[in-house]
């Protein structure tokens, strides 16, 4: 490979590996970049279902205790554990799967607090609980008291539900309501790592872009230095020798081909003057 090949070659593969290195950089902080955004999204979206889950269970609980607590229904009792231990198991799932943990300790308290209440009103605070207790009289009063006592089971499942079991269900529901929101706090950090990530998926480009230029005007300096500007003044000095028979002259620094190629053009030249002698 001659010089001035191998210069220009050198040069346009210098742009190419710049080019494609600095496309390799930016194509990998791009995919980190996707990847912690599909993160992002994934655990809200989790946090969300997650929720949803533990709302509808705490739902379907205090439907189940107002139907059993105002209402005397005893067949609700299933379906009020049954609810209970839905939202256990979404909490547990939840704690599992969570990163920052901390959100979920007002949540796990209230759902403890609330499971206590539950149980100790299903174990204790029922009809059949009241009814009991009234039977410990004698036998011949059990039957004659057997609707008042239901009605004033009613009653008191009314009272316990106002007083103490509500207020924990609204601690429970703001409870998960924060955890449903929890993932957006922790936003705003992972969103200035992630604007972090963007800057320096750029600059690479930003960088190769500012030396492909760097490259590029030397490679014109270059090139009119030692081809251009030397073409220009052997087709000017050769065309003046054609015209007016003005001597050969071209004066310049001159290099590898463009060396060659004067010399060539002087020696044809002087051969042609010798023939005319």
């Amino acid at each position: 490979m001659t010089g001035m090949r191998k210069r220009v070659t050198v040069g346009f593969l210098s742009i190419v590996c710049l080019l494609f290195f600095s496309g390799m950089v930016s194509f990998l902080e791009l995919s980190h970049l996707s990847r912690d955004t599909g993160e992002i999204l994934k655990a809200n979206k989790r946090n969300i279902e997650l929720a949803k889950e533990m709302l509808d269970a705490a739902h379907e609980q205090n439907i189940a205790l107002i139907k059993l607590s105002v209402f005397g229904d005893r067949s609700c009792d299933s379906l009020c554990r049954a609810s209970m231990e839905r939202l256990e198991s979404t909490l547990l799932v939840a704690q599992d799967e969570a990163l920052e943990k901390s959100f979920l300790d007002s949540l796990a308290f209230a759902t403890t607090e609330l499971r206590l209440l539950t149980d100790n009103y299903l174990a204790f605070g029922g009809v059949g609980g009241v009814g009991g207790v009234r039977s410990a009289g004698g036998a011949g009063t059990a039957n004659a008291l057997t609707a008042a006592g239901a009605n004033r089971a009613d009653s008191l499942g009314s009272r316990w539900y106002s007083e103490e079991y509500q207020a924990l269900y609204g601690r429970l529901t703001a409870a998960i309501k924060s955890y449903m929101t929890s993932t957006q706090s922790s936003l705003v950090p992972r969103a200035e790592q992630m604007k972090k990530n963007a800057y320096r998926a750029v600059t690479p480009v930003l960088i190769s872009l500012a030396v492909m230029i760097a490259i590029v005007l030397m490679l014109f300096y270059f090139m009119s230095i030692y081809c251009v500007t030397p073409v220009e003044r052997m087709n000017k000095a050769l065309g003046d020798w054609l015209s007016f028979r003005v001597p050969f002259v071209v004066k310049g620094d001159f290099k590898d081909e463009v060396l060659e190629l004067r010399e060539k053009i002087e020696t044809l030249i002087n051969l042609s003057k010798q023939n005319k002698v």
